[in-house]
Order: C-alpha cells, then sequence, then structure tokens
C-alpha cells in the first residue's frame, strides 16, 4: 500500500523574521555576480528617480500654460518631458535586463547546488525520502523562487523608490495634504504582519501539497506494470485526483488570502487618494494651491497607492517564495552523513585485500543488525554470503563502498581504514551487479559506458561480449545505440542484468560486489549471465550474495549469516560435512547427484 502524503500543516509554525531570513540566504546566492547586480540597481533606481521627475515637468507645463500662457515655455517643457521619458525607459530596461539575468543566474545556480548536494547525502536519508518530493523541491519550489528573485526583485526595488521619493516630494509640495496619506499607513502595516503570516504558512503547505502530488505520480508512474498487472489504474487515478484536490483547495485558500490583504490595502490608499483630490481642490480653489502643485500631488498620490499595492502583492510572492526556499534550504542544510575527513587521502590502487574487524552496524540505534562481524579475505579470492532474508547479507555488502559506515569496529582494504581514505577512490576501484539492474533511460552503449566513462567503442564492445551481451544487442535494429526506455524497460530482465555485467567488466575493479544477480532468471538467462560472471571474476576479490548454492558452490569461502552474525565458514564440501544451517539449506537445493559425499 503506498504511503500516506504528509501533513504539512501539522509542521512547526515559523516567525516572521523567517521573511527575511529566507530571502536574505536567497539574496546572499547572488554574491558572485554582486557588480552586475550593484549596475543593475543603480540602473533602476537612476529610472525611478528620473520618474519622479515628470510629474515636476508637469506642474511646470500646467502652470505655463494655465498662469504664465508663454507658448516657448510650453514646447521646452513638453520637449524635456519626452526626454525624461526616453532616458526613464531605457535606463528602466537596461536595469531591468541585468537584475532579472541576475535573479535567474542566482536560481540557476541554486537548482545546481541542491541537485549537486543530494548526490552527496547518504542512503540513509533516501530511505526517509520520496524520489517525487525531491523532484518537486528542484523543479516546483525553484520555480516560486525564481518568481521572487527575478521579476519581483526588480519590481520591489523600482516600487520603494518610487513610494519614498514620492512621500518626499508630496511633502514638498504641500505637507497638509500629505497628512491624509499617512493616517492610512498604521492599519496597512498590521494588515500586512496579520496577513503575512498566514501566506507564508499557505505558501508552504502549498509546496508540500504539489510535492505530494508529484510524488503520488511519479509512484503510480515508475510502477505502471504492478498497476496494470493488479487492475488498479482507477485506485491510483483516484488517489492523484484526491491529492489534486486538496492542493486545489489550498492553494484556492492562499488565493484568497493575498487578494484579501493587498485588495483590503488598496482600498485604504485609494480612500485616501479621493481625500487628497477633494482636500487639495478646495486648496486650489482658496487659492492656497496652483493646478499645477495639485495635478503633480495628485501623481505622486497615484504613486504611492499604485506602490503600496504593488508592495502588498510582492508581499504575498516574497512569502511564497520563502515557503519555496525553505525546503530548498532544508536540503541544503542536510549534512552527508558519509563525508571525507579532513585528512582524508586518497586510496591508491588497491589488490582486493579485505577485513571486517569486529564490525557492530544498525539502521536504528535500537535497532542492531550486525553483531560483530570479522573476517578476512585475500586478493582475488571469491567469498559467497549465504542466509535467509533479513540476516545482514545486504548490509554487510552496503559497508564495503561506505554508503554506510560501521557503528563500531572497522572496515579496511589493503590494510587501509576505509574511514581514513576518500570515498571517491574507493568507489572507483569498485564495481557493483545488484538483483534488480538499473539502466538509464539511454542506449545500450551508453548504460555500458557509464562503468568507465573514457572507454571507446571498441572496449565497450568488448565488454558486451565477454558479458554475454553482444549478440542480442547486434540483433536490434539500432543495435548499440538502442534506447533501452526507462530503467530499461524494453530489455528482458536478463538482457538488462548482462548489460549490467558488461557494465561492470568495463570498470575493471579489484573488488566485484553481486547481489543475488542471478536471481529471477529463467534457465537460459541464467546460464549466459553466470557464464558472464564467471569470466567478470576471474583474478577479483568477489563477495557474493545468493540464495541459489549451485552458483556459489565453488567459492573460496562460504559465510553463513545467520542474525547479523557469521555462524558457520568454510568451503561448500566443509559444510556440507558438518551438521548445521549449510547443510539444511543444501539438503533442500542439491540434488542427490549434485550433492558431495559425506
Amino acid at each position: 500500500m503506498p504511503r500516506p502524503p504528509r501533513r504539512p500543516e501539522e509542521k512547526t509554525k515559523r516567525s516572521p523574521a523567517t521573511l527575511w531570513k529566507a530571502l536574505r540566504r536567497i539574496i546572499g546566492l547572488s554574491r558572485p555576480y554582486r557588480t552586475r547586480l550593484f549596475l543593475s540597481m543603480a540602473l533602476t533606481a537612476l529610472a525611478s528617480l528620473v520618474w519622479l521627475a515628470v510629474p515636476m515637468g508637469l506642474r511646470e507645463l500646467l502652470d505655463a500654460v494655465f498662469e504664465v500662457g508663454n507658448r516657448t515655455l510650453l514646447d521646452r517643457l513638453a520637449l524635456g518631458l519626452a526626454a525624461l521619458f526616453l532616458v526613464q525607459t531605457a535606463l528602466g530596461f537596461v536595469g531591468s535586463y541585468l537584475l532579472s539575468w541576475t535573479g535567474v543566474r542566482v536560481v540557476s545556480d541554486l537548482r545546481q547546488r541542491v541537485y549537486e548536494h543530494l548526490h552527496r547525502l547518504g542512503l540513509r536519508f533516501y530511505a526517509d525520502q520520496r524520489t517525487g518530493d525531491l523532484t518537486s523541491r528542484l523543479t516546483n519550489d525553484v520555480s516560486s523562487v525564481r518568481e521572487a528573485v527575478t521579476n519581483a526583485l526588480v519590481e520591489l526595488l523600482t516600487q520603494t523608490l518610487t513610494l519614498i521619493g514620492s512621500l518626499v516630494l508630496m511633502f514638498v509640495l504641500n505637507w497638509r495634504l500629505s497628512l491624509l496619506i499617512f493616517v492610512v499607513v498604521p492599519g496597512a502595516t498590521l494588515a500586512a504582519r496579520y496577513f503575512g503570516q498566514k501566506i507564508r504558512q499557505l505558501a508552504r503547505t502549498v509546496q508540500d501539497r504539489l510535492a505530494d502530488t508529484t510524488a503520488i505520480a511519479e509512484e503510480g508512474l515508475s510502477a505502471i506494470r504492478v498497476v496494470k498487472a493488479f487492475a488498479r489504474s482507477p485506485y491510483e487515478v483516484e488517489r492523484y485526483n484526491s491529492a489534486v484536490e486538496d492542493l486545489f483547495g489550498i492553494s484556492i485558500k492562499r488565493v484568497l488570502v493575498s487578494t484579501t490583504f493587498w485588495s483590503s490595502v488598496s482600498v485604504l490608499f485609494m480612500g485616501a487618494l479621493i481625500a487628497v483630490f477633494w482636500y487639495g481642490g478646495t486648496e486650489v480653489l482658496a487659492g492656497r494651491l496652483t493646478a499645477g502643485d495639485l495635478v503633480a500631488f495628485i501623481f505622486y498620490a497615484f504613486n504611492i497607492a499604485r506602490g503600496v499595492g504593488g508592495l502588498s502583492r510582492l508581499y504575498t510572492t516574497f512569502n511564497s517564495a520563502a515557503g519555496a526556499s525553505e525546503r530548498l534550504f532544508e536540503l541544503l542544510d542536510a549534512a552527508p552523513e558519509i563525508q571525507d575527513t579532513p585528512d582524508a587521502k586518497p586510496l591508491p590502487p588497491i589488490k582486493g585485500a579485505v577485513r571486517f574487524d569486529h564490525v557492530r552496524f544498525g539502521y536504528a540505534d535500537d535497532h542492531p543488525v550486525l553483531h560483530g562481524i570479522d573476517f578476512n579475505v585475500e586478493p582475488g579470492q571469491m567469498v559467497a554470503l549465504v542466509g535467509e532474508s533479513g540476516a545482514g547479507k545486504t548490509t554487510m555488502l552496503n559497508l564495503i563502498p561506505r554508503f554506510f559506515d560501521p557503528d563500531a569496529g572497522r572496515i579496511l582494504v589493503d590494510g587501509q581504514d576505509l574511514r581514513d581514505v576518500q570515498v571517491a577512490s574507493l568507489r572507483e576501484q569498485l564495481a557493483v551487479v545488484p538483483q534488480e539492474t538499473h539502466l538509464f533511460g539511454a542506449s545500450i552503449r551508453e548504460n555500458i559506458r557509464y562503468g568507465r566513462l573514457e572507454a571507446t567503442d571498441e572496449e565497450v564492445e568488448a565488454a558486451a561480449q565477454a558479458a554475454n551481451a553482444h549478440e542480442f544487442i547486434i540483433a536490434l535494429p539500432e543495435g548499440y545505440d538502442a534506447e533501452v526506455g526507462e530503467r530499461g524497460v524494453k530489455l528482458s530482465a536478463g538482457q538488462r542484468q548482462r548489460v549490467a555485467i558488461a557494465r561492470a567488466l568495463l570498470r575493471d575493479a579489484r573488488i566485484l560486489l553481486l547481489d543475488e544477480a542471478t536471481s529471477a532468471l529463467d534457465a537460459t538467462s541464467e546460464a549466459l549471465v553466470q557464464d558472464a560472471l564467471d569470466r567478470l571474476m576471474v583474478g577479483r576479490t568477489t563477495f557474493v550474495i545468493a540464495h541459489r548454492l549451485a552458483t556459489v558452490r565453488h567459492a573460496d569461502r562460504i559465510l553463513v549469516i545467520d542474525g547479523g552474525r557469521i555462524i558457520q565458514e568454510g568451503t561448500h564440501d566443509e559444510l556440507f560435512a558438518q551438521e548445521g544451517r549449510y547443510r539444511e539449506f543444501a539438503t533442500l537445493q542439491f540434488t542427490d547427484a549434485e550433492a558431495p559425499a559425506v
């Protein structure tokens, strides 16, 4: 049964200071482009200042016509206003472009940084995450942040400068009229504080619900064969539709709160604007204000009303971005569980000796999986891990590439503790063939070359021949350039496994990890895969997990694992000759002709 979506509303409430904290971290990403950013802000500021001079030009224009009657002055003022508009437009265009470029670049860097960080996080992190949720953060959340640091950032700077400049010039023109505008400021401030926190919380909830819908879609589509096999398409569609309806409901609630906020603020300032128009008209009639002064004053008042309305909408935009950025920064703040120590050194080319030195490990502190595992493997030996499901075999294999670190004890390769070497240098000398082969949605050639990216076409084909894959590949219409589909869906299980073996052969690693590499295959495919594995294992230290003992009866050593402990150790003949768990397994699987003499 699919896991139910998280309930975002159960998250801890965030304080208003979160908005500034989130935006400060976002803007901090622009530090590498600060020269371009400062230049864009300077040009945008100049454009706003030029725009503030327009009402003063209109005042002089009107007074020249209605009071002075000077035609020459009128012509010059009109030309001057046209020049102001052209300069303001040019400055605004360049400043807006540079600022938008910086914003888009910052968001692109953020997306790359998050994706790179995801690759540094360990498997324990991914055990608690859904792929759809992580994908949603990379796409939907970043898109919300992009809106805040591109168009919204340009508008914020423009509106703020216009608003402040208009207020100053209004006081210069007539301080009595200016007081009418300030009457509504306390109400607007309280509204911003009240609605802002609600908008931010709703924005975070929207992003969480959007992630849930993405995760449900990803789960349903990635398991489409299972869905169709059990005739569960109606169930999956209903499940997705239910998530979409939840998203719709919370999105509409956010829209309602946002619209109510900026509409309320706009009504307050428009009311003040009407009062300014009425009172200013009485001042003109009384001779205490010229017509040009009143027009300029109303122009500035409109600037303020428009600026406050715009800033109200921007406030909702930035709150939405803050909610989305919290989810992104949660990922960036997650510390990688497995990372190099400051003095870690590259692991030199290895021979393949491996030692488990009293290793203990558990995925949770109170649930140990391995208890004091202790054994040595010589270079080139084949070691088989045998036991029931859940005994700890795969966990032991996962410790060798440092997907996890032991809670106690050490794992050494050629005498070096794995925690003292650089992780990448260790994994470059390992090859893994898992039970469930993962192929990328690319060509067969590209999937094999993934083992060694610089390999030539000839080396790729040689690896495929050694893996018994060449024959079926060249039989395909496009040969090595044939696309395998998502997760290799266009190939059979045996074909996918042989491609994976070719990938491991191309890597030419000294240590090989095989986790049930021949399970769930038909007899013909298993024979081909096993023949390829026999070639792959020559001269390499090999760890093999297998439930079919026939595939490991020739192993140099067999470790029988039970409850996270090694309970038997030896060759197939030695273990079959003694009473114990291995003999029980072998008796069930081998025929009399296959079993060794006791």
